[in-house]
């Protein structure tokens, strides 16, 4: 399907960096960047994109003010966050805003496009290190552990490991990189609240993903 994309970056580089990584992939397109948060405010209104990438820290109005003011002039725009960094504090902050994921630019590289894609199926995705947060936030606001309906390629992640599989062996198979099963495996054991192999072994039993 056809995705139109903001990209908000003070940086012209990365900005350009952005748009060759987004446009690889068929039926994506940039339809505007903006160098601070008011132009992507602007240019949010304008566009109406699907997804909007932002950058946290920028001159003149940050990612969080600029997070809040496009999900208010553009309601279906889903907001990814890119930052170099990530804290507890931020994520809180960013998540309150309306920012639907939470990329570190050190996992841009592999995960990018999967955000992308995630965000506008209107679903969440985390940098392995802010799905740790948002984890722990979750089950401590339920009281309970998190038992969310797994995604169509978690499943297929879980059953692989549980059938014994190494992440090099469920990359080759999936035809992903071993960083993005990584992401996948901490995603699922942080929303199961799984600690271990033998856990999410016994977990794909209970719920009919593998035979035992």
């Amino acid at each position: 399907m056809p995705v139109s994309i903001l990209i908000v970056d003070d940086h012209p580089v990365v900005r350009k960096g952005l748009r060759a990584l987004v446009e690889s992939r068929r039926g994506w397109r940039v339809c505007a960047e903006a160098a601070n948060g008011r132009e992507a405010i602007s240019r949010a209104r304008a566009q109406k994109p699907d997804v909007a990438i932002v950058d946290i820290g920028m001159p003149g109005l940050g990612g969080i003010e600029a997070t809040r003011q496009i999900r208010k002039v553009s309601p279906q725009t889903e907001v990814l966050i890119l930052s170099a960094h990530g804290s507890e504090k931020l994520a809180r902050e960013l998540l309150d805003a309306g920012a639907r994921g939470y990329l570190l630019k050190e996992d841009a590289d592999v995960n990018l496009l999967e955000a992308i894609d995630a965000l506008r199926k209107r679903a969440a995705f985390y940098s392995p290190k802010i799905a740790a947060w948002v984890a722990r936030e979750e089950r401590r606001a339920r009281g309970k552990a998190p038992r969310d309906i797994l995604t169509p390629r978690q499943r297929e992640t879980i059953q692989l490991l549980a059938e014994g599989k190494s992440n090099k062996e469920v990359a080759a198979t999936l035809g992903i990189s071993v960083k993005t099963v990584e992401a996948h495996r901490a995603n699922i054991m942080l929303k199961l609240n799984i600690h271990s192999v033998t856990e999410l072994v016994h977990y794909a039993i209970r719920n009919d993903i593998v035979q035992s």
